[in-house]
């Protein structure tokens, strides 16, 4: 359609009017300003609003998901500098429980150490005071039985002093 009245108009400047020089300034240039407006119109309508309103959907969906994905990637940093300074704690605080149960151990093998040394030395007293009291009744049996055989000596002595 926009091709018979682009012939028409031209036939009808051809007719009436010489040709000119480089640009001719006739019916046709209104007619074709008129077709160029009228093309956008069409365009605008049937091609670029459907697809400028896609493309605004599109960017909302993207602005959307990237703010929910910063808000996520907060929350999970937040998380996991809690979980950080929650291990660092625990870690204090274990690494205390074992040098206090490691102070708890030390000063028992030194409980024990010492009483192990007092019944040793208790032991020992014990011991020194069994082995003299068997050397003071050794003593004694030996002293009685010394006597003893003084005294046999002395009467065996004087027995043969006796005889002679």
């Amino acid at each position: 359609m926009t091709n018979l009245i682009f012939l028409l108009a031209q036939e009808a400047a051809s007719a009436s009017e010489p040709e000119g020089g480089l640009f001719d300034f006739n019916a046709t240039l209104p007619l074709m300003a008129l077709q160029i407006l009228l093309l956008m119109v069409v365009l605008n309508l049937v091609f670029y609003t459907p697809v400028a309103k896609v493309l605004d959907e599109r960017d909302e969906y993207i602005r959307k998901n990237l703010t929910e994905a910063s808000e996520t990637l907060a929350k999970a940093e937040a998380i996991t500098k809690q979980y950080e300074q929650d291990l660092a704690q625990e870690r204090r605080e274990s690494q205390l429980i074992i040098a206090s149960a490691q102070k708890e151990a030390q000063e028992i093998v030194a409980m024990e150490i010492n009483q192990a040394q007092k019944d040793t030395e208790a032991l020992v007293n014990e011991a020194t005071q069994q082995l003299n009291t068997q050397k003071e009744k050794a003593l004694l049996a030996l002293e009685e039985q010394v006597n003893t055989l003084s005294e046999q000596i002395k009467n065996k002595l004087l027995s043969g002093k006796l005889t002679a």
